[in-house]
């Protein structure tokens, strides 16, 4: 720069020192040319010399620095890894919804508990019944967000090829957490209730998920929480499974609820099994949908007394097309009890001497989905159980059979918010032939993300 700034002063000296009539004679053309060409060289040079400086300048800075890393668009750059104590080249997820549930119930024969969960959502067993013409209408109107759902996973692959995942997940189905929680007066606090929680390993699994004799990729789209209850299959605990190709066994919490004898409807949970719910299943999968079969072996076990249940499920889903599918479940066998319709009835039952007798249970589902639109779906359920009761032992104040059937319209203006209404009506019938229903306007607010 320097040169180039004293080569135009000398030009300038040179041309301001000759008189306007000297200097016409002294320049000639060959000369001025001769000149400018010089100077045009010279700033070449000069321009060269400067992206020298500058390139030496940005490599100093470039040391200096500490090395950043690439960051992506939209993504919070982070100070320090998130997850710090796991693998190296673990990936972190989370996700999970935000769900407002607003439902008008009226029952034929008296009210549910308010608080219970039959005011969150369709329990079959929580239907009031009365004999003919004894009960009294209620209506109620329940408003919460309590299924309101996060989940955390980290997903890792080694070296090796092997696959690790860890997984938890956690609604707000917890009732409250202190003395002025979990109810509709104040602050409508509710605590955190765990609802998965595991770790797999390959084809390996252990921890709390699904129940492996449960089919979850059938259950139809609904606005009502579980919406089929009584004919689902239905259970989430501890287990260990492991899953090849495509069969799945699995060992699995035992747990025996049994119905005591004239009890009426009276029941107890033992806490003597010994022995885990063994169960397994094959399942096929396709662009026409799935179908799968699942068995499940138990020992139903009660003060020194056991019994064995079995029981089997087949569902699946079937496309018709690209805007209808068509989902079903059919389960049924001896001590089903607790994995059927929310334990709409008892794994077993105690004779006069304290025998255990497992009980007979079946139900099951048909739904059918549409599309109208991108945006627009709606659905068509019948669900229904029917539990085969000796009522010399378990009295006549059991559920016989409950039934119910739901239509619905969803409709997401923008991917992942939904907005949904449906109609129900329920039956719920005991074996002395007391009965009773359920009519219930349910809509919802749900934004996945």
């Amino acid at each position: 720069m320097k040169r180039r700034v004293a080569a135009t002063a000398s030009l300038w000296l040179v041309l301001s020192a000759l008189p306007c009539t000297a200097l016409a004679q002294a320049v000639d053309a060959a000369t001025l040319e001769a000149r400018m060409a010089e100077l045009e060289t010279e700033m070449h040079q000069m321009r060269a010399l400067l992206q020298q400086y500058q390139q030496r300048d940005a490599q100093a800075a470039a040391v200096a620095a500490p090395a950043a890393a690439p960051v992506v668009a939209g993504t919070p750059a982070a100070a320090a890894p998130i997850l710090p104590g796991a693998m190296p080249g673990t990936r972190f997820s989370f996700g999970g919804f935000i769900k407002l549930d607003a439902m008008t119930t009226r029952t034929s024969d008296g009210a549910i508990a308010d608080g219970s969960a039959g005011r969150l959502f369709y329990f079959p067993g929580a239907t009031p019944v009365a004999a003919d013409g004894n009960g009294r209408s209620a209506s109620y109107t329940d408003v919460h967000a309590q299924f309101s759902r996060f989940w955390l996973g980290a997903d890792t692959v080694t070296d090796n090829g092997d696959t690790l995942k860890a997984y938890i997940e956690a609604d707000m189905y917890g009732g409250g957490s202190n003395a002025f929680a979990g109810n509709e007066v104040i602050t409508n606090t509710y605590a955190l209730t765990l609802r998965q929680a595991y770790v797999s390993w390959n084809h390996w699994l252990a921890g709390q998920t699904w129940s492996n004799f449960q089919d979850v990729a059938a259950l139809p789209d609904t606005v009502d929480f579980t919406g089929p209850s009584e004919g689902t299959v239905f259970s989430r605990q501890a287990q260990v499974r492991y899953t090849r190709g495509p069969w799945s066994f699995s060992l699995e919490n035992p747990q025996t609820t049994l119905a005591t004898y004239q009890g009426n409807g009276t029941r107890l949970n033992s806490g003597d099994d010994t022995v885990p719910d063994v169960t397994a299943r094959w399942l096929q999968r396709g662009d026409w949908g799935h179908f799968t079969v699942a068995g499940m072996l138990r020992n139903l076990r009660y003060d020194g007394r056991t019994d064995t249940g079995v029981a089997a499920s087949v569902s699946g889903r079937f496309n018709l097309g690209s805007n209808d599918d068509l989902r079903y479940m059919v389960s049924g066998g001896q001590g089903i009890g607790r994995y059927l319709g929310f334990a709409l009835g008892a794994d077993s039952v105690l004779d006069a001497e304290g025998a255990l007798h497992a009980q007979d249970g079946y139900g099951g589902f048909v739904a059918w989905r549409h599309a109208f639109s991108p945006k627009l779906r709606g659905n068509l359920v019948y669900s229904g159980a029917w539990l085969d009761n000796d009522a010399q032992w378990t009295g006549a104040l059991v559920t016989e059979r409950a039934q119910s059937w739901r239509v619905n319209l969803i409709y997401s203006p923008f991917p992942k918010l939904d907005l949904g209404a449906e109609l129900s009506h329920a039956q719920r019938r005991l074996e002395n032939g007391e009965a009773g229903d359920l009519n219930r306007l349910h809509t919802h607010v749900k934004y996945n993300f």
